[in-house]
């Protein structure tokens, strides 16, 4: 039996593909530009990127989960936890990525995704040793 949230993860890791995609599409748009957003190396131009890909890293990592948490035998309590902090972290990367880029002093709230992601992959790590 698998927790009800676990269809949120694959929701999510499709509407992240195609954020993604849509991310990509605007960042292109401008990308030829040398000094767009500072330039290629500037840090706003950076976290743009990091914010971007993350989309498609953790829609893979949500997709990921969806089919691993579908062949535990049983729910539980870390299932489901994990499922949610796979959403959370997904949801707070990209949000992070823009807020940095602009708010470099707030670098504090990449804590959010990473404690979140970090949660779910243990618990989720866990829950496979016991198979």
């Amino acid at each position: 039996m698998n927790p009800p949230v676990l269809h949120f993860n694959l929701l999510l890791a499709w509407l992240w593909i195609l954020l993604g995609f849509l991310s990509g599409s605007l960042l292109g748009l401008k990308f030829h530009r040398e000094e767009w957003l500072g330039g290629y190396a500037s840090h706003k131009r950076r976290l743009y990127r990091l914010g971007h890909i993350s989309f498609f890293g953790l829609a893979l990592m949500n997709l990921l989960f969806y089919f691993t948490a579908r062949s535990f035998p049983s729910s539980s309590m870390a299932v489901e936890v994990a499922a949610w902090a796979f959403i959370l972290g997904a949801i707070s990367m990209p949000l992070c990525c823009l807020i940095m880029a602009h708010k470099p002093q707030a670098r504090a709230l990449f804590l959010v995704p990473v404690l979140n992601l970090l949660a779910a992959g243990t618990l989720t790590f866990w829950e496979v040793l016991k198979l």
